[in-house]
């Protein structure tokens, strides 16, 4: 096993949000990879369950996740092909997507979260053709303002667009959201 890389600073700054909307359900970590975000939620005293479609990154978290003693589910589907997330609508108290982009998943994003559930959701922006690293499809890098704009239903705490600085910079779309309980 590799080591993960640290969790986001977003993600970071919201966790004590993320394991308040933690207690109303499990925390998905969608299109979670090796799970950098999903064991920093678990280790965290959160139940967590990561959905991606590769078969051996999978197997690389439900390893890592019991070597620290955590349990955290996982589910191998690709959530793409077609597009749905395979958990029982209202079901997640959070939701985490970062680095993931298939816009016709939103609505089933949204869907998925309990009256007053979180999104911390970050991605790539246009911006990052500018940079040598990274996406170059534009269908996996957002506008100006479409994170927001992809979950009207959700009622924005935090968004920003920025770009992050340092050896390899990002630009990124960052937003946190709350799915009105009323």
């Amino acid at each position: 096993m590799n080591e993960l890389s640290p969790p986001s600073p977003f993600f970071v700054e919201h966790l004590e949000a993320l394991t308040e909307a933690g207690r109303c359900g499990p925390i998905l970590d969608l299109a979670c990879g090796r799970g950098r975000h999903g064991i920093a939620a678990a280790e965290a005293g959160n139940r967590v369950i990561g959905i991606d479609r590769n078969r051996d990154s999978l197997a690389d978290l439900q390893s890592r996740a019991r070597s620290l003693g955590r349990d955290l589910e996982c589910i191998l589907a690709d959530i793409e092909n077609p597009p749905e997330i395979p958990l029982k609508r209202g079901s997640c108290g959070a939701i985490l997507v970062f680095r993931f982009l298939y816009r016709p998943l939103a609505p089933m994003i949204e869907a998925a979260l309990v009256p007053g559930g979180l999104l911390l959701y970050e991605t790539f922006t246009l911006e990052q053709l500018e940079f040598g690293a990274g996406p170059r499809n534009p269908a996996h890098l957002l506008a100006a303002g479409e994170l927001r704009r992809l979950f009207p239903g959700l009622r924005a705490a935090s968004f920003r667009e920025e770009v992050v600085g340092g050896e390899h910079p990002t630009a990124l779309a960052r937003l946190a959201a709350y799915k009105p309980t009323g």
